[in-house]
Formats: structure tokens, sequence, C-alpha cells
């Protein structure tokens, strides 16, 4: 017989049904619970609610476990690729040889932007934040392509669009950065797998090839797995709430970009490196903003240390260590600002007020240091967290679309005041 909880309210009792996942999470279903009493509950922030079911990510917080479609993350990032990655959580399964190639070339084949796009970008203001840009151009993709407004799209329809937004999402990040700097863009090239044409796009010239250190490739390949999925965070949960509408893929997707751009979501590798900048600025004494994050009594925080879901070590930041270490090794880079970077590494890692509360580097901490080493100015960091996060919000979206969810409609408890008579402004 099926677990049930009980909820007793006044003489009342309700029966709810406990939904049990196969990583043995378990719920309380209170979806009828409205239906059944009346009442609602009240979970500001979603803290402890459960919107949906998914079978994409599982992640434990509390032992620091993190799986895409049940493979641990720390295998993905060893040994496949990012569009390897993209495949498996798109699709539900890795793919054969066959299929990852016919993958990649299709999305090579749909790289090319159309030439009006280019327009979007003499109408920014000069300086404009690229994150407020790359929401504009992926929502305006919708378009450039009309049939993806067509209401019943096909699977094969909606694949179709899949294919074009992954390819042309990192054109039009190339794009921004190389508008950003006041230079021409560069175009895609077939030859490259898509991460190498991604770079040759954003550090290439016009006029001929680039040589991409196989090194920074493995290391942005890493970067983009570890940040392809996180189960149902702010931004996954705004493009499955906006989807639940029955908004086209391109509105969804643009509406979880502008999600990620709060700094408490994607901007906190950002918030890394401008820490770092301070400290630097401030003569680089670590061991003074050691002491005034300590001191309960200073507002100062460090940033990129401790995560709100890993109460243990962020298993991303394991991994991401690595490629930082080669990349700084590999480019040979001596900068008083990576040096303040792994000062604060060393403390937090051995400092025993760290190691008790668990603060140990997150994913944002590194991959902040790695796309500073690679020339990235700060204001693109959460445009390249947006790339990499793109196969798991389709991937959401997708679910979401099969499992035919009802439209998002949360509840509210009102609190404002009541029977109030209008009075004409001349009383007021």
């Amino acid at each position: 017989m099926s677990e049930t909880a009980q909820l007793k309210i006044g003489d009342k009792t309700y029966d709810l049904p406990v939904i049990e996942g196969t990583e043995g999470e378990k719920a309380i279903d209170i979806s009828k619970l409205r239906d059944q009493s009346g009442y609602v509950t009240l979970d500001i922030g979603y803290k402890n609610t459960g919107a949906t079911k998914s079978a994409i990510t599982f992640l434990d917080g509390e032992v620091g476990i993190l799986k895409y479609r049940g493979y641990p993350i720390e295998q993905l990032a060893e040994k496949s690729t990012f569009i390897e990655v993209a495949y498996l959580l798109i699709y539900g399964k890795l793919p054969t040889t066959d299929q990852l190639q016919a993958f990649e070339f299709e999305i090579s084949h749909h790289t090319l932007v159309h030439e009006d796009m280019k327009k979007f970008f003499d109408g920014f203001p000069s300086g404009s934040h690229p994150m407020g840009q790359l929401s504009s151009l992926i929502g305006a993709l919708a378009a450039f392509n009309p049939s993806s407004l067509k209401q019943g799209l096909s699977a094969e329809e909606i694949n179709i669009e899949i294919i074009k937004l992954i390819a042309k999402m990192s054109t039009i990040v190339s794009w921004i950065y190389k508008k950003s700097l006041g230079h021409p863009v560069i175009y895609p090239r077939n030859k490259y797998d898509y991460v190498t044409n991604f770079m040759h796009m954003t550090f290439g010239q016009r006029t001929e090839d680039v040589e991409i250190d196989p090194v920074v490739v493995s290391a942005m390949n890493k970067l983009l797995i570890l940040h392809a999925d996180h189960e149902q965070n702010c931004s996954t949960s705004t493009v499955r709430i906006v989807g639940s509408s029955d908004a086209n893929l391109y509105a969804s997707i643009s509406a979880g970009i502008s999600a990620l751009w709060g700094p408490l979501h994607g901007g906190a590798n950002q918030a890394v490196v401008e820490m770092l900048q301070k400290i630097k600025e401030d003569g680089g004494d670590v061991d003074k903003w050691v002491a005034k994050a300590k001191d309960k009594n200073d507002p100062f925080r460090l940033m990129g240390f401790g995560h709100r879901v890993y109460k243990n070590f962020d298993p991303r930041a394991k991994i991401i260590k690595k490629a930082c270490d080669d990349i700084l090794e590999k480019l040979g880079i001596n900068d008083e600002t990576l040096e303040i970077a792994k000062k604060l590494e060393e403390v937090a890692l051995s400092d025993p007020y760290f190691v008790e509360r668990k603060l140990y580097p997150n994913v944002d901490f590194y991959s902040g240091i790695i796309y500073t080493a690679l020339g990235f100015p700060t204001e693109m960091f959460t445009v390249l967290f947006a790339l990499g996060r793109l196969p798991g919000w389709i991937a959401q979206w997708k679910e979401m679309k099969a499992n035919k969810e009802p439209i998002g409609r949360p509840r509210q408890i009102y609190v404002g005041e009541t029977n109030k008579d209008y009075t004409d402004i001349k009383t007021r």
C-alpha cells in the first residue's frame, strides 16, 4: 500500500500521497489540497517545494553529488565533450558514434546567423551589458524563425529549433564579445568542433585560422559541461514556467537568460573577480580580508566560497580546480589578482574557520579565475555561463512540453487592505 502523510486541520484529517524519486528523495503531494480543504501551502522562495518531476539532473547537496541522467558529473567532465553532454541532457541518453556525428553535423550547418541581426548591435548603446544584448538577441531569433511560433509543433519541428538555437548561441555570444571591442565579427567555420569554433569566433582573426591550445579547449569544455544543468534553480524554473504558457523556445530561453543575469545567480563568478580586484587595489593583504570575512560585525563576505545547495564540497569545484591549475601553468600567467586567488584558496582549504563551516571554494571561484586568464572581461562571465547552461534549459523546456505540464500558476496569501470605498480625488 502506498505511503501517505496526514494533515490535520481543526477536526478534519486529509490523506496526502507520498512520492518517492529513484534516488530516494521523498515528497508530500499537495496537488489536490486546495480542492479538498480550501487551504494552500505557503513557501516563500519555493525553498521546500517541488514544482515538477524531472528525469534530467539529480543533485544531493548534503554529500556533494551531481548527476546528469544518472551519470556522475566527474565522469562526464573527464571523458565527455560539451556537445556529447548536450545530447545526453536533451535526448536522455549518451549518443552512439553515428548519432554524435549527425548531431555535430546538424549544429555546424546552422551556426550562421541572419545578417540583419548584426543591425541590432548598431542600436545597442555603447557599453551596454552583454547579458542585456544576449537576452534581446535570443528572443529576437523567434522573429527570424517564424515557423517556431506555430502551435502544435511536431517533435521533428521542435528538434530543428533546438539544433538552430544551440548552433546560433555560440555565434551570437562571440559576436557580443567582438562588438564590445569594436572588432569585426568572425564567421563560424564548419571544420572546427563546437568549442574550438566558438573560441575561433571569439579570439580569431577574419583572414586566417587561429591556433587554439588544446588545454584551453579542454578547460572550456569542462566549464560548459559543469554549468550545463543544475536542477530546478532560478533560471531553469523560469524557463519551465514561461514555457508552460506555450511560449516558444526562444522566448523561454530569453527569459532564463534574464533570470541568470541576477548577481545572486549567474553573476557570482563576476563578483569573485571584482572581489579579487578590490583586494588587489587595497594592497593585496589576503590576511586582512580573511579577518574581515571572519568578523561577524563586518559586512564583507568572501565571494565564491560555500554554496546555497551544497553543504559539502561543490563536486564541480573539485573538477574545475584541476583545469584552473592546468590553464595557469600552460599560459604561464603571472598576475597579482590570480596570486591573491591562490592565497585565498589555500586559506579556505586549511583554516579551521572555513573548514568547520564548509566554506570551500565553489565552481564560481575557479570559473572566474579561468575566464580572467583566458582574457574575457568580467561582464562576459555570465554570458559564458548562459552558453553552458543552454542544453539544460532546452532539456527542461522539452521535458515540460513532453509531460504536458499545466501552465504555472502559483498561489498567494493576500495581506493587503480590505473593503475600501472609492473617494473622489478632491476629498483625498
